[in-house]
């Protein structure tokens, strides 16, 4: 038994893996094109990116692939209609949304029809955004990393939102290895989505720094920040979080208005891009909850390779999961 594809809306993927968009520019065009060439669906992060950085990231992704290429946006930026508008405008292929739930987004991808799918963490979210018209949903529990909705496990989440929508499933939060994703289809999900594994490629475009602080994390190192958004995030000790652990004044000296909420503890945005560029003084780096399970850095070919070919396994020969 190969692994089914992924469809969402008309589009179909070949492997049922979707990568995460993680930002602040951790998620770009090189990686994104990389799993989208696999035959999964690749996601480049357009929060915190202006528009013609968004543009240009779209358009490198399509110079590298003909596969399917999306974008993640958090809901909580102030420009969260302009981004989405500039990325339909470049025909990108789908929309993922969280950090927040949208209403208003439908529509607009009704319009240009194209694809919607909103990140949730319940069942009672799920048949909401059903009902308004996502093409699916990614169900995330709290492994995963960044901005968290719930405090459950993704597992009792998939669960639940199986038995309440009839559209795509795909299950996201500490999905690692080709054994996680065999478990969760045999549960009725339809798909994966992986963020914290594909840092670790060699497509990720993060700076050094940011991916031996995945490397080098311990269970301990992994620790929940109050994020300005309002959520909670899931992120790996450094010298910035020992700053918030401490209560050392971070709140910014100029506001850029990114954010449609922000308590301005400190400014999320500018953390998130000197994490990225390796500054681990200023920097924030989120991860996944099993983050420190990830050992090697590997090309985007070979981590899909292996997924699929452990998931293969579990699947064909009934191996107890």
């Amino acid at each position: 038994m190969s692994l089914p594809p992924l469809k969402i809306g008309n589009l179909v993927a070949r492997i049922p893996i979707m990568q995460g968009g993680m930002a602040v520019k951790v998620s770009t065009a090189p990686l994104a094109a990389a799993v989208a060439e696999e035959g999964g669906i690749g996601l480049i992060a357009a929060s915190g990116l202006t528009d013609q950085e968004l543009k240009d990231e779209i358009r490198k992704a399509r110079e590298l692939t003909k596969g399917i290429i999306g974008i993640n946006i958090m809901f909580a930026v102030k420009r969260f209609v302009e981004l989405v508008e500039v990325a339909i405008q470049e025909g990108i292929d789908l929309i993922v949304t969280g950090a927040g739930f949208s209403r208003d987004i439908f529509p607009i991808g009704q319009k240009s029809n194209t694809p919607i799918v909103s990140i949730v963490s319940s069942d009672k979210l799920a048949k909401i955004a059903e009902k308004l018209g996502a093409a699916a949903v990614v169900v995330e529990g709290k492994e995963a990393g960044g901005h968290l909705g719930t405090d459950r496990s993704t597992l009792d989440i998939v669960a639940e939102v199986r038995k309440a929508v009839q559209i795509p499933v795909i299950a996201a939060g500490g999905i690692l290895t080709g054994k996680d994703i065999a478990k969760v289809l045999k549960m009725g999900a339809n798909g994966v989505q992986m963020a914290t594994r594909f840092v670790l490629s060699e497509e990720c475009t993060v700076a050094q720094e940011f991916k031996e602080a995945y490397i080098k994390a311990k269970p301990e190192d992994v620790v929940i920040i109050q994020s300005p958004v309002g959520m909670p995030g899931r992120a790996i000790k450094n010298r910035f979080w020992e700053k918030l652990a401490n209560g050392e004044d971070l709140k910014p000296k100029e506001c850029f208005q990114c954010l449609k909420k922000c308590k301005r503890n400190f400014c999320i945005m500018k953390a998130l891009h000197e994490g990225h560029m390796g500054n681990m003084e200023d920097g924030l780096v989120f991860s996944g909850e099993r983050v420190g399970e990830i050992k090697d850095i590997l090309p985007v070919k070979q981590i899909i390779t292996n997924l699929v070919t452990e998931a293969e396994e579990y699947l064909n020969n009934e191996v107890k999961i």
